[in-house]
């Protein structure tokens, strides 16, 4: 069971750039406010709404720093109503300016708000996975170079997604895929939020794009809240496949969404397609 702090950190990561209010946090954690706002509290030691707050004028303030010329416009998508409430808000978090933040074309010296990682613990009970064979598959999205410890920033590669996946030509059928690719030893990926397509011809050169070899899978079903994704994914690894007598194989790995995942909520469920060999 997902615990109510790891819902709605999920919740706010994933909807940065749109209004929200506690009682939509409190609605998708399953609790009460009063309830969200004491077991957020108690879990990372942010009230809530500030983290959300802080969390957005961060990312303005990075936006800023390289050069985002439209201030207002900043401001609305951050939820503020005008030019100056946002530039108070700023000067209460950072103790400077938009305006000077952009002067500066630099952040570092901030106070920035980085995403809190979400639970990553083993699960007890994981469900045994089952294998299949895929054929090749060609994948394009919006794509990012992660590291192991801003896995957080996942969720804002969605909302970017869900925004722009109209613009992906030659879309193939209704699934959904967040592919993790081009690994190094530093724990840096690819992240692909994507769809399949027929080819890459026409896919505008902001898109990531990836083929996925034809490949042997172990398929795990992930049937809790978006949010314990971490949980599982690292059960998998750490627990599962050194039991397994199977190796992973080098190949990209990824999850895969049909259409019972709701991301306006995060349930729904999903599967996890492990490129595995003997």
């Amino acid at each position: 069971m997902t615990n109510p702090a790891q819902r709605a950190l999920w919740y706010i990561e994933s909807h940065l750039a749109e209004p929200m209010t506690l009682d939509e946090i409190a609605a998708v954690s399953g609790v009460s406010r009063f309830h969200i706002v004491r077991a957020f509290a108690a879990a990372t030691g942010l009230p809530v709404m500030r983290y959300a707050r802080a969390r957005r004028l961060t990312e303005a303030a990075r936006s800023l720093a390289k050069g985002a010329p439209d201030i207002l416009s900043l401001a609305l998508e951050a939820d503020y109503g005008s030019h100056e409430a946002f530039t108070r808000a700023f000067r209460d978090q950072f103790g400077t300016t938009p305006e000077a933040v952009r002067a500066a074309k630099c952040a570092d010296h901030l106070k920035l708000q980085e995403p809190i990682l979400m639970d990553c613990t083993m699960i007890d009970n994981l469900k045994a996975p089952r294998f299949e064979t895929a054929k090749a598959l060609l994948v394009a999205g919006p794509a990012e170079r992660i590291s192991c410890d801003n896995g957080a920033a996942i969720p804002g590669l969605w909302q970017r997604f869900h925004q722009e996946v109209a613009d992906i030509p030659a879309r193939v059928g209704d699934l959904a895929y967040g592919v993790c690719c081009n690994g190094d030893d530093a724990g840096n990926l690819d992240y692909i939020a994507g769809v399949e397509v027929a080819d890459f011809s026409d896919l505008p050169r902001r898109f990531g794009r990836i083929r996925i070899p034809e490949q042997r899978y172990a398929v795990f079903t992930h049937t809790d809240h978006i949010s314990s994704i971490r949980r599982t994914v690292s059960t998998i690894w750490n627990q599962w496949l050194p039991a397994s007598g199977l190796k992973a194989a080098d190949a990209p790995n990824f999850e895969r969404y049909d259409e019972k995942f709701d991301p306006a909520t995060g349930n729904g469920g999903l599967e996890i397609w492990l490129p595995v060999r003997e």
